[in-house]
């Protein structure tokens, strides 16, 4: 038999268009869903909206918090309204001890107030099934912006990869299908080794400030300050760099604009250019999680 969510309670806060995706796949499996965010006149079967999110929270199997979270003063990440949607103590307080948290990014306020309470907190972006996934429309996003603000095509062009993660790995590879050469940036030297088995152009962080001076293009993926003022003066006036990295980024953006180099910040991509795709993966990942807690076994989510 299929396994299915059908009967499951669950509470999705805040949102944006992944969420309502997640929503619609996640009800078409059978839950029961009450949000606290949808845009107006939207209606979703199995979906009960306009609820403030302690009535969401109450008696849920599980809750599904936006991709970005909550920020440091407690406000859930929400597309839909002008006012804002607070996530406090009491309403954590009204979620069910055995129901999982769900969310993409922790940051310390939200990791607290679960702790405090005993919360099984699973952020979906530090899993690999997840952040795999999510690299595809990463890289395409990507890949987009630098057509777009490029005055030269990616083929032929060198383009510069910081970090062979789960996102620098997808995009050396799409960049490297459409003709460009392609170096990656890493510190591991297993991650240059397989970069250089990749067909691609491995440089270590010591070795990359010498041949900053040819690129085209610099797609940073490293969630730390990796282009200083001092490596950003080897890169070339026409050059872009494109960041991915979270906010706020890998980049010394002042001095970028200082030099004269375009510099963009762009975390989350999935949600801005294929937010159908993005959020189908985090109905995918959580379904797997939820039917796992359910049946206490394995569920594949392909």
């Amino acid at each position: 038999m299929h396994p299915s969510l059908k009967g499951m309670k669950l509470a999705v806060l805040g949102g944006d268009a992944r969420e309502l995706v997640l929503m619609r796949e996640l009800a078409a499996e059978g839950a029961m869903i009450s949000a606290s965010c949808l845009p107006p006149d939207c209606r979703l079967d199995g979906v009960v909206a306009g609820s403030e999110p302690g009535a969401c929270v109450a008696g849920a199997e599980a809750v599904i918090l936006p991709v970005p979270g909550v920020n440091e003063q407690g406000r859930l990440h929400c597309t839909y309204t002008a006012e804002p949607i607070l996530l406090t103590e009491e309403i954590v307080a009204r979620i069910p001890q055995k129901a999982p948290v769900f969310v993409g990014i922790a940051r310390p306020l939200l990791v607290s107030m679960t702790a405090k309470r005993g919360l099984r907190l699973v952020e979906l972006m530090e899993m690999d099934e997840t952040a795999i996934l999510n690299s595809i429309p990463s890289a395409e996003g990507a890949v987009q912006m630098a057509m777009e603000m490029m005055p030269v095509t990616l083929h032929g062009s060198i383009a510069f990869v910081l970090g062979f993660g789960r996102t620098g790995m997808t995009l050396a590879r799409v960049l490297h299908a459409l003709g460009a050469v392609t170096r990656v940036v890493a510190r591991n030297p297993a991650q240059l080794a397989r970069s250089y088995e990749m067909g691609l152009l491995p440089l270590s962080f010591a070795e990359m400030p010498q041949h900053l001076k040819a690129a085209d293009v610099i797609f940073n993926t490293v969630p730390a300050l990796v282009l200083t003022r001092e490596i950003l003066q080897a890169v070339p006036p026409e050059a872009i760099i494109i960041d991915l990295a979270s906010s706020p980024g890998g980049t010394d953006f002042p001095a970028a604009a200082a030099m004269g180099v375009r510099a963009v910040l762009a975390p989350g991509l999935p949600g801005k250019v294929a937010p159908q795709t993005a959020g189908k993966i985090l109905a995918r990942v959580i379904k797997r999680l939820l039917l796992e807690q359910k049946d206490g076994g394995q569920t594949s989510a392909f």
